[in-house]
């Protein structure tokens, strides 16, 4: 150890907790990011910016990597450039009509969270009855039939009906890919332009992988299991996650975790046997690994380049000479100048930026006799733009409360439609958090729908991407230098052609609480 009079104070938490509040960050003289989700960066970022800590900001994506020193008024912060929209799936598609592997990753990681994670209704994985394709047409006779004939009266949720039956994996299984396949078979006109699914049925699965011979060679992660193997694979994970459930305090849940053998065992198994039933192709566990968490493996050493510039910006704040950081970008090539690691100035702070700027505003385009306040706090305000604990007020000179952060003072309003409660086409909401010192501006644009059937757009004062100015060293690579990567955990996505500072994000479960070790160093 290289200084053995250093105190060292670990944490492993979440840092979105008020206990991690801005007197926590005040007591640091720099905070070295190694985050790997949107939401928790984000937070960090304005922990900072109001604690005035230089944040060292940094990420990794295969070969190539970035460190960007964040400075308050200085340079750019971590959300002065826009963000590609996160991919999304339509539900109907995940619960009716999956096309592609991706959407039966999709349905298993909702399956695991329906039975031994956080249920959310909107990751149902039954087969949806209310499907728009469906609209306009009468449900026929024979659905109806068998509506009334397999389904209690009184519907319970999938965890309840999966807890009534002792998780027995031969009622979960005929229930998943055979039962609700038939229902969705009886829904005739999702398949009049589709090929129709077949079913499965415990103790006759088929133990042969088409096109590939039983005596292949390969590590388990990289061969494709047979449709047998996928249902003893799902029964063995389904009794160890049963065992690691019971053994949780009550109230508390499992975490879906590619890390986890059990977890990526039941994800994989269930993603190939619904695809077998779609005609979809099947993946390797290695394969289930890399989409579930939309990432490409990652490579150690670039994780030791990227930390050792970490630690070299970090000195260069500690020593007092700001002036002299710079964004550092590392790439999988040379470049003309045999250059992989390549400096560029700090970028300045766009005056539109909703994080940093003196005038903290947004627009945001939306229904507003169909969205209610519950979505107005839940997908715009925490999902969306990151905050933690809102207060909202309107401004219309009295000071109308419309969401409290303190527990109970507005529940009641929740499930109200904005126009019911005054918020209407320019309504004006100021928004403050005080976990994060953050405030913003809502201005708010009524419209009566948007296209890709989205449920609100923020528009306006965001700022839009500028084209960049690239320094020599850059001008020489013969790639794309600048560009910012959100995420340095074990894999990342990151698509072919993309050269914006900020390519697509990792979505990694929509987990904005991530739990990290951080090191303190008194």
């Amino acid at each position: 150890m290289m200084t053995p009079s250093a105190k060292i104070k670990a944490y492993h938490d979440t840092i979105i907790k008020p206990e991690y509040g801005l007197d926590f960050f005040k007591k640091f003289s720099i905070v070295m990011n190694a985050l790997d989700n949107r939401g928790a960066r984000s937070h960090v970022n304005r922990m900072c910016l109001a604690a005035n800590v230089t944040l060292i900001e940094s990420g990794t994506a295969g070969y190539l990597g970035q460190v960007t020193p964040i400075i308050k008024n200085v340079s750019e912060c971590y959300e002065c450039q826009p963000k590609p929209a996160e991919k999304t799936y339509p539900g109907c598609t995940i619960r009716n009509t999956p096309s592609e592997p991706i959407h039966c990753i999709v349905w298993a990681k909702h399956l695991f969270n329906q039975l031994f994670g956080e249920a959310d209704a909107d990751e149902d994985v039954s087969p949806d009855s209310t499907d728009p394709e469906l609209s306009g047409e009468a449900i026929s006779d024979k659905l109806m039939q068998w509506s009334e004939s397999t389904e209690p009266l009184h519907r319970v949720s999938t965890r309840m009906w999966a807890a009534s039956c002792g998780y027995d994996a031969e009622k979960l299984f005929n229930k998943l890919f055979h039962d609700d396949i038939l229902y969705l078979l009886r829904m005739d006109k999702l398949w009049r332009k589709r090929t129709p699914p077949t079913c499965l049925k415990w103790g006759i699965l088929p133990d042969a992988v088409p096109g590939t011979s039983n005596s292949m060679t390969g590590t388990n992660d990289q061969r494709l299991w047979s449709i047998a193997e996928c249902g003893n694979v799902f029964s063995d994970s389904l009794k160890s996650l049963k065992s690691r459930t019971e053994a949780l305090a009550p109230g508390d849940h499992l975490v879906w975790d590619k890390d986890s053998k059990d977890c990526l065992d039941f994800v994989t198994a269930c993603s190939n046997l619904r695809a077998h039933c779609f005609r979809i192709p099947r993946k390797s566990r290695f394969d289930v690994k890399s989409m579930a968490g939309n990432i490409i493996p990652a490579i150690a050493t670039t994780n030791a380049v990227i930390a050792g510039i970490i630690v070299l910006q970090a000195l260069k704040v500690l020593q007092g000479k700001k002036e002299s950081c710079s964004a550092v970008y590392l790439n999988k090539h040379p470049n003309p100048r045999k250059k992989m690691i390549v400096p560029t100035h700090l970028d300045k702070p766009s005056p539109k930026c909703y994080a940093c700027s003196s005038k903290a505003e947004v627009t945001v385009c939306l229904n507003t006799k169909q969205a209610t306040l519950q979505v107005l706090e839940d997908k715009i305000l925490k999902e969306h733009l990151h905050m933690c604990a809102p207060d909202v007020e309107v401004d219309d000179g009295k000071g109308t409360i419309l969401i409290s952060s303190e527990e109970g003072e507005t529940e009641g309003n929740r499930d109200k439609y904005l126009a019911d409660l005054n918020v209407t086409h320019g309504t004006r909401l100021r928004c403050d958090d005080f976990l994060q010192n953050f405030q913003l501006v809502i201005n708010i644009v009524h419209v009566d729908s948007l296209k890709d059937g989205m449920d609100f757009e923020v528009v306006g004062d965001v700022c839009q991407p500028e084209p960049m100015q690239e320094s020599p060293e850059q001008q020489a690579s013969e790639e794309p230098q600048n560009f910012l990567l959100e995420n340095d955990d074990d894999l990342i996505l990151v698509e072919p052609g993309e050269s914006c500072k900020r390519p697509l994000e990792d979505d990694d479960d929509n987990n904005v609480h991530p739990k990290r070790s951080c090191i303190v160093v008194d």
